[in-house]
This record gives structure tokens, sequence and C-alpha cells, in this order.
């Protein structure tokens, strides 16, 4: 089934049916409509079936995106493709698919129209950002701009890229925050607890030696707890990130969660981008939106230089957790990339290899260099940003990580 498919069969259950008010088709002409919707009319396609109104007009509207292109018509119908590379078309075209479409439609088909129409250069107009549904894509289809973006359009460029990050920190920052407070006080353990912060199911296995069974019980000669009201930096954290072209919604939601995670006074976190260089943000923590114009997409991938770089900032390596953030497509030298994160490991770090932190599906990846870091004790896999803080939270309290399952 074809993009264009897909985007008829999710818009017309829920924008066509509601937009005009019409009387309820009867069944048989309900499936002729949406099918000439699909097909997008001319003789070969069976219906003979005429649109008119609300349908005519989305129907151009995914023409102009789906259809042969060059304003040429297909057969005899009327659907025709092409926005021409004209800034009022396209401005036109973006307000008709937020008419017809609901939010989620529409991000797919502004994402269509970049990758299949070209339409990149016309994103450096303030009229047409101001224009767009914005989400992760389109962020980072900024981000790779960046460099070519005129100062007359990178006031609003960033306005854009701030609301995607805003909501993108209500969603995530909560939650964060919650499950990393809760594994920070879990791994501060302390051997002479007060009553109140006794961890008991760690102290009755620790003392299960000690039991009684003519009293039915355990004697806990060693009490294991929580050091709770400690507000000293517990762990130290580095997000180290490939920015090639590919990782682009990774870079947008790790950024995010580094802010998050620097808001934390229990957590020093480190923040480093990379391609064939690396760029050390963590000074621009405190506004992800300045850690994402700080980056570059696009260009070379060097994993070994940058986990060099991150190895020579650790200092405490039994409290420090290094999160790799690559598609592990390496042009580098591989092999002294693996005996570092051997390195890592043998000193105490925990070392966390995400092949994509997004929610695009499944990744390209490097399977050699992925089986590679697992036979290491470091799987390397997709982890969602809902499944993010779980992730953090085993490495933070040294338990195994929550690898998804693969199909």
């Amino acid at each position: 089934m074809t993009t264009a498919d897909t985007v008829v069969g999710a818009a017309t259950d829920t924008a066509v049916d509601a937009a005009a008010g019409r009387a309820a088709d009867s069944a048989p002409d309900e499936r002729l409509r949406r099918w000439r919707l699909v097909l997008g009319g001319g003789g070969a396609d069976g219906t003979g079936c005429t649109l008119t109104g609300t349908d005519a007009a989305m129907d151009g509207a995914l023409g102009a995106l789906y259809g042969t292109g060059s304003g040429k018509e297909r057969g005899s119908g009327r659907r025709s493709g092409g926005l021409e590379g004209s800034a009022p078309n396209v401005a036109r075209w973006l307000g008709d698919i937020r008419t017809y479409f609901p939010s989620s439609v529409v991000q797919v088909m502004q994402r269509d129209a970049i990758d299949r129409l070209g339409l990149s250069t016309l994103l450096l107009e303030p009229e047409m950002l101001e224009a767009v549904e914005a989400d992760v894509h389109l962020v980072g289809t900024l981000l790779s701009l960046n460099k070519a973006m005129p100062e007359t359009t990178k006031e609003t460029a960033r306005a854009v890229v701030r609301k995607v990050v805003e909501d993108l920190e209500k969603r995530l920052a909560s939650r964060t925050r919650a499950t990393l407070t809760g594994a920070l006080d879990r791994s501060a353990r302390i051997s002479r607890p007060r009553h109140r912060d006794i961890d008991w199911d760690r102290t009755i296995r620790a003392n299960l030696k000690n039991y009684l069974p003519e009293f039915n019980t355990v004697v806990p000669e060693r009490l294991i707890g929580y050091g709770r009201a400690s507000q000293a930096v517990k762990k130290d954290v580095v997000l180290c990130i490939d920015q090639s072209g590919s990782m682009a919604a990774s870079v947008v939601y790790a950024s995010v969660f580094g802010a998050v995670l620097a808001s934390m006074r229990s957590i020093a976190t480190r923040l480093v981008v990379f391609d064939t260089s690396v760029v050390d943000l963590t000074d621009q923590l405190d506004d992800p939106v300045d850690v994402l114009f700080g980056t570059q997409l696009g260009g070379g991938t060097d994993i070994n230089r940058a986990l060099a770089y991150c190895q020579s900032q650790i200092t405490r390596p039994a409290d420090t957790v290094v999160v790799l953030i690559s598609d592990l497509y390496e042009g580098g030298i591989r092999d002294e990339m693996l005996k570092r994160v051997a390195a890592m490991k043998a000193s105490g770090v925990q070392f966390v290899a995400l092949l994509a932190l997004s929610d695009e599906g499944a990744p390209a990846y490097d399977r050699e260099h992925a089986a590679a870091l697992a036979a290491l004790g470091a799987p390397a896999f997709a982890c969602t940003p809902d499944l993010f803080p779980e992730v953090m939270a085993a490495a933070i309290e040294k338990r195994p990580l929550p690898v998804p399952a693969v199909d």
C-alpha cells in the first residue's frame, strides 16, 4: 500500500465525513467514493465515481503530492501532481491539507512533500514556516538546513523548534524525573539507615543465612537502606549523540532528555554530539533549542573519536552512565571503538547503546557492530522516548536493561 493510500484511509473516517455535513451515503456509494479517493480518478480506476465539494478539494490536495507530477493529468481524471516549487502554491496547499486532514496525517503529508517534491528550500521562507504543522521530523529538516538559513528566517525557525521542544518536555519531563529520582534513591544504598529508609526486601535477602526456623524469623545483622536525604551528585550521565543525517529524530529527543536530566540536581549531565568531529554542548543544556541549533546534521561518523572524548571526561567510573545513540555505521577505527567500550565497562561504567531514540520503528543499523557490542555485554537496541526513562533507571541501578523484544 502506498503512502497516499494510507493517508486517504486515515483521513476519510475523520476529516471528510465531518467536514461537509452531507447526508449519509448508501454503503455501495460510500465504498466507491473511498476507492475513487484512493485510486485518483481516470478511466482505468473502474469506479465511475465523480467527486464534488469537499471530496474534490481533498482529492486535489492529494493529487498535488501523490499524482503524476508536472501538472499532467492521469488518464482522463482530474488529479494532477506537483506544487511547482511556488511558495504561494505550497502555502495554499499547506492550508488545504490542514483543513481536510487530521494533524497526524498532515505531518505525514508534509514529510512526503519535503522528500518527494524537494520543498526543503521553501522552508527557508518565514511565511512557509508559519504555515506548516510542526513536529519532530520538521525540526530535523530545519536543523539540516540551519547553515543555509537566512537571518530573516532564523527567528521563525527557532519559534517552530521551540514549540515542538516544549510539547515534548510537557509529555516526557515529569515521568522522566519521577522514574529517575526513584532509581537514584534505590541506588544510594547505606549500611546504617534510619527505620523509615530501610530497604526491607534487600535486607531480608542479604540476611537469609541468619534464618531461625524455631522462631520462623530472619535476624537482620546487616541493614540495607536508601540514602534519600543526600542532595549531592549521585550519578554522572554522558549522552553521546550521532548527528549524522539519519539520526535527526534521535537528536531532537536526546536533546530534550538531556535538558531534563540536567535539571536534576542529583545527576551531572554531559551532552556530546559528533560526526567526524566532536562537539561538547553541555554548557547549553539549560535550553534544548540552543543545543539543537548547535548541532549540524549530516556528514560522516567517527564513533571511536567521540567515545575517546567521553572516556576522557569520566572521573567516577562506578557512578557513570554513558549512553551512545548511534546507528553504529562507523567511519573511524572499529577495533579501537570496541576496545574503548570494553575498557569503560571494565572500569565500572554502565554503557548503553541505543540504535535510535525515536518513534520511527525499526531503524537501519550496522548489525556487525551491534553484535560486537552485545558480545561485550552492551546490547544495542532501538528505544522509544516512552521507554527511555526505564532504560536510564535500569542503568542507574545497575540492573539488566529493559531491551524490547524483536519480532
